[in-house]
C-alpha cells in the first residue's frame, strides 16, 4: 500500500467533508448534557468550539466520533443521516479525533505507534518497505520525528505532533482535536494549529477544534460556535466577531457591569480594610504533569483583610498555583512567603503561621478516605491538645469534636465514624470546611470552594469566607465561576497561560473584559484597571 492510501484509511469519500448536526441531545440520567445543539462545519474550513467546563463540548465530538450515542436529534455527512453507533463506524466515514491526553503507547517507536493507528497491523511487517512507506508520508507532512524514537524520549510538543501525525496517516475527512495546545509553548500551539489550517485550507480535511483560548479562535478558525450549558448559543463566522462578544456568549451577560458604579452583589457588604501583605508569591515556578512548565514565573500579594480572585477558564495554571502554594506540587524558582516570613507549607509552618486550604477535589487532595469522618477531621491538629494530651490521644475528643461539626455545617453522614468517602462529594466538602475554618487564620488558599453543593450551602460557605476577611485574614480565592468571585472578592486577577495578565478591583470588574482576558484576548503584559 502506497503513501498515499496508508493501512487503515477506510472513508466513503474523499477530501473535507461536511459535518451537520441536528437537535443532537444526550442525556445522562436525569442531566441533560446536551441539549438540541445544531451545528454546521463547512468542508474545508476550521471550526471552533468554545464554552466553559461542562458546557457539552467534550460530549458534541464524542457523539460525531461514535464514543457516544444521542437520544435524539441526527448527524448529517455531506447532507446525509448517519448512524454512528461505534468509533469504527466513525472511522469508515473518515473521521478521526486527537485527544487532550496522549493516547501512545510509550514502549513502542513512532513507527510501530503509527502503524497501531491503522488498526490493520499484519502479523509479520516488512519494515523496509514499511520505514520507506512512513518516511514518504513524513515527507508530505511539516512534521519531522525521529521513527525510531519513543514516546518516553518525546517533549510534550512532540508527542502532541505524534497524535496529530497518528490521524493525519488514515487521511481523515474531519479532523477532531480537543484542546491540542494544552501541554505546548505557545510557539509550538502556533506551529500546530497553523499546519492544521494549512491541511483544511488544502481542501484534504475538514477541522473542529475545541479550545479555551480565544486568541486561537481568532487566529485560526473560520467559524465558532459557542456552547453554554448544555446549548449552543452562537454561531459565526470569525471575522464577524471578536474576543469580547465570545466572552459575553460564554459568560451568558446580557450586558456587563457598568465601570462607574459599584457591583450590587456588594450591597452591604463591608468595605475592605486591608493591612498588611499577608501572602507574598515572588517569580513562583512550577512543573505542569508533563511538558512545559505550568507557571513561568508568578507573582501576586494578599493582604490582611482582602479576598483575592483568581479568574481563569480551567486549565490556566489555577490547580497548579494552589498545589504549589500548599505543598503538593514540587516548586522549581520563586519565593511564596506568610506575613514576612519564608513559607514552604510544612505542617509545622501550617499551624505556626494560621495557613489553611480548602483544595479542589477534597476527597483527593485533603482526605484519607478510608479513615473516619472524625479522623480526617482532625488531620490537623490530633497530636495538639486537647485532642492530645500527656503523650496520649484523647479520641473520645476528636469524635465529639467532629459531631459538633457534623451538625454545625451539616454533613450528611452515618455518624462521625463512617469512612469519609462514604459521603457525598457535597459532604466530603462541608467536613473538609469544618476543620480548615476552624479557629484563627492569617491566610486562607481556597479552590472552587463551593463546587457540588446546593444553594443553600453556597450561601453559608460564602459567608464563612467573608468571615475569614472581616477578621483580617487574607483569602486567596481561586475559582471558574464570574459570579462567585464578583459576589466575594476585593480584587481580581485574571490567570492565562500561568501568567497573571489582568488585574482589576472588584467593584468596577467588567465581566466581557475578565472573560476576554480568561480567554486568552491579550498579551502577556498584565493589565491593570484604575478603581
Amino acid at each position: 500500500m502506497s503513501a498515499d492510501h496508508p493501512i487503515g484509511a477506510l472513508p466513503a469519500g474523499t477530501g473535507a467533508l461536511a459535518l451537520e448536526t441536528w437537535n443532537l441531545t444526550k442525556r445522562f440520567g436525569s442531566f441533560t448534557a446536551m441539549d438540541r445543539v445544531n451545528m454546521r462545519v463547512e468542508p474545508g474550513s476550521v471550526h471552533a468550539l468554545l464554552g466553559e467546563n461542562g458546557a457539552g463540548k467534550s460530549t458534541l465530538v464524542k457523539c460525531v466520533a461514535g464514543y457516544q450515542r444521542a437520544e435524539e436529534g441526527a448527524i448529517l455527512i455531506d447532507g446525509r443521516e448517519q448512524a454512528i453507533a461505534n468509533p469504527i463506524v466513525a472511522r469508515s466515514l473518515g473521521i478521526g479525533m486527537v485527544y487532550q491526553h496522549f493516547t501512545l503507547a510509550p514502549g513502542m517507536t513512532v513507527a510501530e505507534n503509527l502503524l497501531l493507528a491503522g488498526g490493520q497491523t499484519p502479523a509479520v511487517i516488512d519494515w523496509r518497505a514499511k520505514r520507506a512507506e512512513l518516511q514518504a508520508f513524513l515527507a508530505t507532512t511539516p512534521f519531522q520525528l525521529d521513527l525510531d524514537a519513543r514516546p518516553s524520549e518525546l517533549a510534550a510538543g512532540e508527542k502532541q505532533k505524534l497524535e496529530l501525525l497518528k490521524q493525519l496517516y488514515l487521511r481523515p475527512r474531519l479532523l477532531i482535536l480537543d484542546e491540542p495546545t494544552s501541554v505546548l509553548t505557545p510557539q509550538e500551539a502556533d506551529e500546530v494549529l497553523g499546519h492544521v489550517r494549512a491541511f483544511a485550507q488544502s481542501g484534504r480535511c475538514s477541522v473542529i477544534i475545541i479550545t479555551h483560548k480565544f486568541r486561537e479562535v481568532m487566529a485560526y478558525a473560520d467559524a465558532v460556535t459557542v456552547l453554554r450549558r448544555g446549548q449552543a448559543v452562537h454561531h459565526g463566522r470569525v471575522a464577524d466577531t471578536g474576543p469580547e462578544a465570545l466572552a459575553q456568549a460564554m459568560m451568558g451577560e446580557a450586558s456587563a457591569t457598568p465601570s462607574t458604579q459599584a457591583r450590587p452583589e456588594a450591597a452591604g457588604r463591608a468595605e475592605a480594610a486591608p493591612g498588611e501583605t499577608a501572602l507574598l508569591v515572588q517569580g513562583l515556578q512550577a512543573p505542569g504533569d508533563r511538558g512545559p512548565l505550568a507557571l513561568p514565573g508568578l507573582d501576586l500579594a494578599v493582604r490582611r483583610g482582602e479576598v483575592l480572585g483568581v479568574a481563569g477558564v480551567s486549565g490556566n495554571g489555577q490547580r497548579e498555583l494552589v498545589e504549589a502554594l500548599v505543598g503538593q506540587r514540587p516548586r522549581l524558582a520563586g519565593r511564596v512567603q506568610v506575613l514576612g516570613r519564608d513559607y514552604t507549607a510544612t505542617r509545622a509552618q501550617n499551624r505556626e503561621l494560621k495557613v489553611r486550604s480548602l483544595p479542589e477535589e477534597p476527597l483527593r487532595n485533603a482526605c484519607v478516605g478510608d479513615l473516619s469522618v472524625a479522623e480526617n477531621m482532625a488531620l490537623r491538629d490530633f497530636d495538639q491538645p486537647p485532642l492530645r494530651r500527656g503523650g496520649v490521644l484523647r479520641f473520645a475528643s476528636w469524635r465529639s469534636r467532629a459531631r459538633e461539626w457534623i451538625a454545625g455545617y451539616g454533613v450528611k453522614t452515618q455518624g462521625e465514624g463512617a469512612p469519609i468517602r462514604s459521603l457525598s462529594g457535597g459532604n466530603v466538602q462541608r467536613a473538609v470546611l469544618a476543620r480548615e475554618l476552624a479557629g484563627d487564620i492569617n491566610v486562607l488558599i481556597a479552590a472552587n470552594p463551593v463546587f457540588g453543593l446546593d444553594f443553600a450551602a453556597v450561601a453559608e460557605i460564602h459567608a464563612r469566607i467573608l468571615g475569614v476577611r472581616e477578621r483580617g485574614g487574607a483569602v486567596l480565592l481561586v475559582s471558574e465561576d464570574l459570579d462567585e468571585l464578583l459576589e466575594l472578592a476585593d480584587r481580581i486577577v485574571v490567570m492565562s497561560e500561568g501568567r497573571i495578565v489582568h488585574e482589576t478591583p472588584a467593584a468596577v470588574a467588567e465581566r466581557h473584559i475578565l472573560g476576554a482576558y480568561m480567554g486568552g484576548g491579550h498579551d502577556h503584559t498584565p493589565h491593570q484597571e484604575a478603581a
